[in-house]
């Protein structure tokens, strides 16, 4: 094991940063500082063809907003760049060409139609083609052509490089969440280590670098639990210490069934990345853009995979640290519960200060501070979501419109005596005090003989718009006595 604790997180830029990727780089950021030691964020991207334009900035901006500090990156630097792999192509070449020197890989020359012709060959004898012991020497490479043969190809340049597998070996890995895997080298391929790009493919690359940059636990998903015993083969080849591996369960459908998908977003209804994408001039919402909180989000997927034995569910990210345990995190995939997501942001607004909140709700509505202050006490124990707070509490900031099937029920001439009596009421409360109006109303009302329940209702909606809304003496004492009257009359008038 290293002697210092070192972590990374190693996305490609294909696309943008989906939620299960999210929670890759979280897992690994909670190790990291659970062990006291550092985060490193290492762009792999070696795929040429697949790199789409704009996916590592936005890779990049999705880790800031969520607040996963980096200790190095592409963008801060660090003693062990570049962080960019599409820059550290002499390094892998080095390595790769140490591993021909040992025999412990090779050049190939197979064309695609070749190994087609291989593989259709091996299914037609109900078979399957695999590229390794079994008969690589019976193709075309190193192994099998002439001196002059190979250096002839070499000059020519169009070849791979493959890893050499040991022949008839268990490879025994040790994983810290399955614990230990054996897998038989008859099972895998002498994988591509150099493609004839003159690039690396992940395989070579990812392990060379994690080795030089000192990185101590390897935390992924687990698609690469099958790529597991190849990478250790080729930390023996190179002969040195393999880091400890972890690999993550999936994010499933709402349903339970399948990996987590951006089509499953639009289907249901919720993001599925941190920050807002533009495809095909189709624009993807993000978990900021519809409302949600960083420290939500954070601590939703901090629960997706991972569990403990206590009894509570909302965390702040120190307290996520402290508890956290690799040990606890679950082999089985992990389902997607948008309203359990919903339900969290609802409790991490709730922990805002009431001046931090007041700001975003000054910003949204375009309200006077002081205003914002009597809102935000009004509103925050009915947030949700941070998002479209101008549309959903307008009626806090102008004249309401009337939900209609509310208002059909209003229309009779003893709504509209009602409310008249609470215009009279209200008219003589020029100076409206929260604390008594609803001993004062409800006294007034009692000696009018009204019972509540019939005059209530159609206040509400004459200041709301609909029967839902903050507390409506709140409201009274936030709107005043003249425009309380005015949206009285506004209604009276209406039905």
């Amino acid at each position: 094991m290293q002697e210092k604790t070192r972590l990374r997180f190693a996305p490609s830029p294909t696309g943008p940063l989906h939620i299960g990727g999210l929670r890759t780089a979280l897992f690994n950021y909670l190790i990291a500082k659970k062990l006291g030691g550092k985060l490193i964020l290492r762009v792999e991207d070696t795929d040429l063809g697949r790199i789409i334009k704009g996916s590592q900035k936005h890779i990049e901006e999705s880790l800031e907003w969520s607040g996963i500090t980096l200790d190095e990156s592409p963008a801060r630097g660090g003693n062990y760049g570049p962080y960019n792999q599409s820059e550290r192509k002499k390094i892998y070449k080095q390595h790769v060409d140490k591993l021909i020197e040992k025999g412990s890989a090779y050049y190939a020359f197979d064309t695609k139609e070749e190994l087609e012709a291989h593989r259709k060959n091996h299914e037609l004898k109900g078979k399957t083609f695999i590229y390794n012991s079994h008969n690589r020497h019976k193709l075309k490479n190193s192994l099998t052509l002439s001196g002059k043969e190979l250096e002839e190809k070499i000059n020519e340049g169009d070849y791979v490089i493959r890893f050499k597998t040991d022949e008839n070996r268990v490879v025994n890995c040790k994983d810290l969440i399955r614990g230990n895997v054996s897998i038989s080298t008859r099972e895998i391929d002498d994988k591509i280590l150099f493609k004839s790009d003159g690039m690396p493919t992940y395989h070579l690359a990812n392990v060379v670098d994690d080795h030089l940059m000192k990185i101590s636990h390897v935390i992924r998903g687990e698609e690469w639990l099958p790529s597991l015993a190849l990478h250790v083969l080729l930390y023996e080849a190179f002969e040195w210490d393999a880091p400890l591996f972890a690999h993550l369960p999936l994010i499933l459908k709402p349903t339970g069934k399948g990996k987590l998908s951006k089509r499953d977003g639009a289907k249901f209804g919720f993001p599925v990345y941190p920050l807002n994408w533009e495809e095909s001039e189709v624009v993807y919402k993000g978990f900021r853009e519809e409302g949600y909180l960083p420290e939500a989000l954070k601590n939703y997927l901090a629960f997706l995979g991972w569990s403990n034995d206590k009894e509570k569910e909302v965390y702040k990210m120190e307290d996520l640290i402290n508890d956290f345990d690799i040990n606890n995190i679950n082999k089985s995939g992990a389902k997607f519960d948008p309203e359990k997501l919903l339900w969290l942001n609802s409790q991490h607004i709730q922990l805002m200060s009431d001046e931090d909140l007041s700001k975003i709700i000054s910003a949204q509505m375009d309200v006077d501070p002081k205003k914002s202050i009597f809102i935000t006490k009004m509103i925050k124990p009915r947030l949700e979501k941070l998002s479209g707070l101008k549309d959903t509490f307008n009626y806090l900031i102008e004249k309401p419109n009337f939900d209609t099937k509310t208002l059909q029920k209003f229309r009779n001439s003893e709504v509209k005596e009602n409310l008249d009596i609470a215009a009279d009421f209200f008219s003589g409360h020029s100076v409206i005090d929260a604390s008594n109006l609803k001993q004062s109303m409800f006294s007034f009302l009692k000696e009018k003989s009204i019972k509540p329940g019939k005059i209530m209702p159609a206040i509400r909606v004459a200041l709301v718009g609909k029967l839902e809304g903050p507390d409506l003496f709140e409201l009274a004492y936030f709107f005043g006595a003249k425009e309380v009257v005015k949206r009285l009359n506004n209604l009276s008038s209406t039905i």
